[in-house]
């Protein structure tokens, strides 16, 4: 008999609220689908995006969806779009579109149902990956997943919960053998040619490799650790007031913080004004326009600039 899994659930009033869930077809998410049941969630919607790659099975996946969400007496809403020719006509790789494509089904479904707290599945195993994803792409800090955060969804501010972040893929399968409950196999997740699967497949089995040890625990444990720091580190800012009446950086209030501190209020704020991809490299260049002697502008994802002005930084 396995343990129950040690998961954050919110208190009991929470669990009788309204609730979106994303639901693949695979292990990790009808395994939250199925924990939510137990859990005596109530009010639960089931997203389910077909991408349409791969023909009959995406179409098998969501009948799986359907069926296993109706049996539990959940809602269910499933929309399929056609991710390759998305692909072709944003000019964006398979992550990106597919990423976008989930966060405007996601959007809908919380507008349908007016519910804006989506339950994703991600779990530790998948935030190794993250973190080093992170990493090799020269973020700032060991980024990872949080429990709950705030993100944009197509235009709507969504509260995102992941309540499996800190339990194996092991656990959770162990778990719904146990109760001989069945979950999709996606083949594609095998194949290496994106890289959060060369991450999963190659990367990280070789890393274990060199270091003689499960490396999974201790890059969430980095995360964490990291997100700690982001606590302090708003906190501290929220003291510092680096923002005037008008949402714009000071920058008199920016040249007298730490540089740590400095470079973490730049991030932020360009997080506020819904820019992706932030590096390493982009924030240092974004904080040497400080120096009234630098170029007064750094460029940005989606043809934006980051612009200095009349003592302050502003997105325009």
């Amino acid at each position: 008999m396995t343990a129950p899994l040690p998961i954050p659930w919110p208190p009991a009033a929470a669990r009788r609220k309204r609730w979106l869930i994303g639901v693949s077809g695979g292990l990790d998410s009808m395994a939250l689908m199925h924990l939510l049941k137990e859990a005596s969630f109530r009010d639960v919607v089931v997203c389910h995006l077909d991408h349409g790659l791969r023909g009959r099975e995406s179409a098998a996946d969501a009948r799986f969806v359907k069926r296993a969400a109706e049996k539990l007496g959940f809602s269910v809403e499933i929309a399929k779009i056609q991710l390759r020719k998305e692909m072709a006509d944003g000019g964006q790789s398979l992550e990106t579109a597919g990423r976008n494509a989930r966060h405007r089904f996601f959007a809908a479904c919380a507008s349908i149902h007016r519910c804006k707290r989506l339950l994703q599945a991600h779990n530790l195993d998948e935030q190794a990956e993250t973190v080093l994803w992170n990493l090799m792409r020269g973020s700032h800090g060991c980024r990872g997943m949080r429990e709950v955060s705030g993100l944009e969804m197509g235009g709507m501010r969504m509260e995102i919960h992941r309540p499996l972040l800190g339990i194996r893929k092991a656990e959770l399968q162990a778990w719904m053998e146990e109760r001989k409950l069945k979950w999709r196999e996606d083949a594609s997740n095998r194949v290496n040619d994106v890289a959060r699967n060369r991450i999963r497949n190659e990367a990280l089995p070789l890393l274990a490799e060199i270091a003689k040890r499960d490396i999974a625990p201790l890059l969430a444990r980095s995360a964490e650790a990291d997100g700690d720091h982001r606590e302090v580190m708003d906190w501290a800012l929220a003291k510092a007031e680096v923002l005037d009446p008008q949402g714009r950086l000071h920058l008199g209030v920016l040249r007298e913080l730490p540089p740590a501190l400095r470079i973490h209020a730049i991030a932020g704020f360009l997080k506020t004004q819904g820019i992706r991809d932030i590096s390493g490299s982009l924030l240092a260049n974004c904080a040497a326009m400080l120096d009234p002697a630098s170029p007064a502008s750094v460029n940005l994802a989606g043809g934006r600039r980051l612009r200095r002005r009349a003592g302050r930084f502003f997105i325009g």
